[in-house]
């Protein structure tokens, strides 16, 4: 890769189902963000290859009863996030409840509080579009057939302009059972562009499928449909579901996903122009590329979203999110350096796919190691605390405190049919109550475990093979509980939180 060029994925974990909007010489980006929280991450970027973690939109999940426990698969699904009025607006869809928005006058904020703008089971991967020409609003949005029973089919509305409500019960502007060949068509991203409305949407599902294009000179239709790219004979699987964006000089790009396992949906940056028939050409003729030269933009030094962690103050950097909404104490501020998770109780210690105090961040998408130190603080007998690698089946390396007194190191894990961890290796002493843990994570999503209770790194157990939930990418986690009782029960101490790679 030269200097003159990017490679794909621009955003090597799970940033699933991307939108993307330009405001001024800046691009800020979002996504799905399902049950974890804070929800809906804020990326910005100059360049469109080298992005930065800004904060998120939505604080808590609502109503926060419902989120309070662990909905991996659930919550936020594709959000669409755009500029109008000089305010950015997010759009998504929950599939249990309906479809809400958000606003703020910054990327930053304050962000409203969610406001439901339609109610409603299955309705999924809204988007909006204020048409200047007119003053008129639209949505239109997807189903989900798990809640519904329908999908492969868009429905448009007329929206108010101040986006608090739509103003017709709803049409189905493009039907894909009537189109041969297409199902699974989700994810529209609704446009305005050369007397043409215009809707960007995948189909064929998130591992397999293809990104098509439709277009009608009204909003309601007809369509006419096109596929403007698919896998053809790259290594690039499923390549759709994203946004178009155009740069201040006028050339146009697109961010979509493809999904890698474990590694949930990478992000990928794909040349746009539109071709002599005025349908858009994606990446080299409708395949994806896999270097390309960068976009003619200025030059910008490389980024990525965070992923080290000092816990300066006893404070998370915006990597971390909560498998659930956050309970009031699980982290604890303080003078020094390193995070100081409290052992909450749970009657669910034998299974952290249940614990909605498990601190996470994204699995990355090529090979590294994930280590971080830990020291045990409480003398519960019982408690304990970790370095997780969290999906539909989970290991964890970390320290519990026994009924003698003393501190073991313990390695657990738990297949995706089973409803309780067993050992993964042999307890063993840690005579000081501290331990460095280690993650090496290979081809694969491959995770070797080890330790260090200060006579070097040893190996714990065989390789465990990361797992994806339905839609969400594996995790990797810090966590501190205690089994059910009564009375505080301590806390743990994370410090020097590092991912290097290989």
């Amino acid at each position: 890769m030269t200097s003159g060029t990017y490679r794909n994925p621009v955003l090597d974990a799970d940033w699933s189902d991307p939108d993307v909007v330009r405001v001024g010489d800046d691009f800020y980006l979002t996504a799905s963000s399902f049950g974890r929280a804070p929800g809906l991450p804020l990326l910005h970027s100059r360049d469109l290859v080298n992005w930065t973690l800004v904060g998120h939109a939505l604080e808590c999940l609502e109503p926060a009863a419902e989120f309070g426990r662990p909905r991996h698969d659930c919550g936020v699904w594709a959000p669409s996030l755009r500029y109008h009025d000089e305010r950015f607006w997010i759009f998504w869809g929950d599939p249990d409840q309906g479809i809400f928005q958000v606003n703020a006058p910054q990327i930053r904020g304050p962000w409203t509080r969610p406001h439901l703008l339609k109610a409603g089971k299955g309705l999924i991967d809204p988007c909006p579009l204020w048409d200047e020409e007119t003053g008129e609003a639209y949505l239109v949005h997807a189903w989900a057939k798990s809640r519904s029973g329908v999908k492969n089919r868009l429905t448009g509305h007329r929206m108010r302009p101040d986006g608090t409500g739509l103003l017709d019960e709803g049409k189905v502007i493009v039907d894909g059972d009537r189109i041969p060949g297409w199902f699974t068509l989700e994810g529209p991203k609704l446009y305005r562009h050369d007397g043409w409305f215009w809707i960007f949407a995948p189909a064929g599902g998130v591992e397999t499928g293809w990104q098509g294009a439709f277009r009608s000179r009204g909003f309601f239709g007809p369509y006419e449909e096109k596929v403007v790219l698919e896998q053809k004979d790259t290594d690039v699987n499923g390549p759709h579901q994203g946004g178009w964006v155009r740069t201040p000089s006028g050339e146009d790009w697109f961010l979509h996903f493809q999904q890698r396992g474990a590694y949930g949906r990478v992000v990928h940056l794909q040349p746009m122009r539109w071709g002599p028939d005025s349908w858009p050409v994606l990446g080299d003729d409708g395949a994806p590329v896999r270097e390309h030269r960068r976009p003619a933009l200025p030059p910008q030094p490389p980024a990525a979203p965070a992923t080290d962690d000092d816990f300066p103050g006893g404070r998370y950097g915006r990597q971390w999110q909560w498998t659930a909404n956050p309970g009031d104490g699980w982290a604890t501020q303080h003078s020094g350096d390193g995070l100081r998770l409290t052992c909450v109780r749970s009657a669910d210690a034998h299974d952290l796919r249940k614990l909605p105090h498990v601190l996470t961040q994204r699995l990355p998408g090529k090979p590294c190691t994930a280590e971080v130190e830990l020291r045990l603080d409480s003398d519960d007998p019982g408690a304990r605390a970790g370095l997780a690698v969290l999906g539909d089946a989970f290991g964890w390396i970390g320290l519990q405190r026994g009924s003698d007194g003393t501190v073991h190191l313990v390695h657990r894990f738990a297949e995706g049919v089973a409803e309780a961890e067993r050992d993964a290796a042999h307890p063993r002493l840690a005579p000081e109550g501290r331990v460095r843990l280690r993650i090496e994570i290979g081809a694969d999503a491959r995770c070797r475990f080890s330790s260090d209770v200060g006579d070097g790194f040893r190996p714990s157990g065989p390789v465990f093979a990361a797992t994806p939930w339905r839609w969400v990418g594996a995790l990797l986690g810090l966590f501190a509980l205690a089994p059910a009782g009564q009375g505080h029960a301590g806390a743990a101490t994370f410090t020097q939180f590092r991912i290097s790679y290989s």
